[in-house]
């Protein structure tokens, strides 16, 4: 684009951003002071845009994606996931993308259906000990070891023990959120690398037909019929552990925390449930496919806590967004977790309010709903994820009923991943009427 740069409304002054509590801060200020797309300078005469206006996000994820690339912050996750799918960009994540997503397809989840009903039912003999003992239950720690659990059994079938691997001396306990975040990950990052490698060695060279995700990986091919690389397969299933157990583990733990504050959302979520359960449903599968109210439950605590509260984007030449010029370079700030809060998209959004998704439907809120981003890079495994999420509340709430010990709400942690701060508890009790 020959024309200058005509940069919207927004601060005079230098804000550097990053992914903190400090730069939410920073973007909520900005968005209340200049609306809807808003300037604001960085350090080394870098610039950077915060765009909340649903059409112009929409415009930047799913429109013109090819256009932008990933944006900062994504350097610490390579550091992490190397190129998976993830951080990848260009020509290397199509050809990613085009290979993988055949394993996603609906028919191909549901196949998973019994290990997340195994993964959900292990759960039932330690809750009911913590309730029997008048004790409080780990919510984060026990939605981490679901969802790890869970994705390991599904990436690599029998070739893993997932309760033994997620264990405090086991192989991918440096992945939940309690474990430290130092040096000692480091050293955790490569051997889990090396396990994965000589995993990969060896289903080459005994194949098996297991339905998991390795599988079918290592059957992928491109156009040109050429199959991933062993680094580039590695990347790729580091990408999926990470990926594919942070966002369910994560959204369930927020989602305990929110219904048991809100007793009309429990009741609502335990009908559906007892309909599901006494309906036509052929499979476990299908009553959790059935479970609309649970996915209203489950698209609130996301439209609250989202996954990922921050995505950035990079302009690889010149646009035009809305009626300002964005020279090529410019940063773009897109947040979730504001455009989720913002009055300007939703009625009373500070309140937990499952039923908004069915009763706003086609009043223009579900526009400003973005949590597992929107277009060609929406997250892939976002079938997946409400499954295993579904199948986790279709066991376990029919058996127990958790309460609050605390009007505080838990702080967040703003980091790559939006967390609880600390770690969630809550006061298990067993049903009267579960079997």
């Amino acid at each position: 684009m020959s024309q200058p740069a005509t940069w919207p409304p927004g601060p005079q002054q230098t804000i550097p951003l990053g992914i903190n509590e400090a730069t939410l801060d920073a973007l909520r200020q900005v968005s209340d002071a200049f609306g809807d797309i808003a300037h604001i300078p960085q350090p080394n005469d870098r610039h950077a845009v915060l765009v909340s206006d649903p059409a112009l996000i929409r415009q930047v994820l799913v429109r013109k994606h090819g256009q932008y690339r990933k944006g900062r912050g994504f350097e610490r996750v390579k550091m992490l996931l190397g190129n998976g799918l993830i951080v990848s960009d260009g020509d290397t994540w199509r050809r990613s993308r085009t290979m993988i997503q055949p394993a996603f397809k609906p028919r191909l989840i549901h196949r998973l259906t019994a290990h997340m009903r195994e993964c959900a039912h292990r759960r039932i003999a330690r809750w009911a000990a913590v309730a029997d003992a008048g004790e409080l239950l780990n919510v984060t720690r026990e939605t981490s070891d679901f969802a790890l659990e869970l994705i390991l059994i599904s990436i690599f079938g029998n070739d893993v023990d997932p309760q033994t691997a997620v264990a405090e001396d086991g192989l991918f306990a440096f992945l939940a959120p309690h474990a430290a975040r130092d040096l000692e990950m480091v050293k955790r990052v490569r051997e889990l690398r090396a396990w994965i490698l000589a995993l990969i060695e060896r289903r080459r060279s005994q194949p098996s037909d297991d339905d998991d995700f390795l599988n079918a990986y290592l059957a992928a091919t491109d156009k040109n019929g050429e199959p991933f690389s062993d680094k580039q397969l590695l990347d790729e299933m580091i990408t999926l552990i990470v990926a594919g157990f942070e966002t369910s583990a994560n959204t369930l733990n927020w989602m305990w925390y929110l219904v048991a504050g809100h007793a009309d959302v429990e009741r609502g979520l335990l009908e559906e449930i007892a309909r599901v359960r006494d309906g036509e449903a052929a499979s476990d599968s299908d009553a959790a496919t059935a479970m609309r109210y649970t996915q209203y439950v489950l698209e609130e605590t996301l439209r609250l806590y989202p996954p990922v509260w921050l995505f950035t984007r990079q302009a690889l030449a010149g646009e035009v967004l809305g009626d300002f010029a964005i020279a090529e370079g410019t940063d773009i700030y897109l947040s979730p977790y504001l455009v989720h809060r913002d009055t300007r998209h939703w009625s009373k959004p500070a309140a937990f309010d499952p039923a908004r998704f069915e009763r706003e439907t086609g009043s223009g809120a579900p526009a400003a709903f973005f949590p597992f981003s929107l277009g060609p890079r929406r997250c892939i495994g976002e079938y997946f994820s409400f499954l295993e999420m579904k199948m986790h509340i279709l066991t376990l709430l029919p058996q127990f009923s958790l309460r609050r010990i605390s009007d505080a709400e838990p702080a967040c942690e703003y980091a790559i991943n939006l967390r609880a701060q600390g770690d969630i508890y809550l006061k298990p009790e067993r049903r009267e009427t579960s079997s």
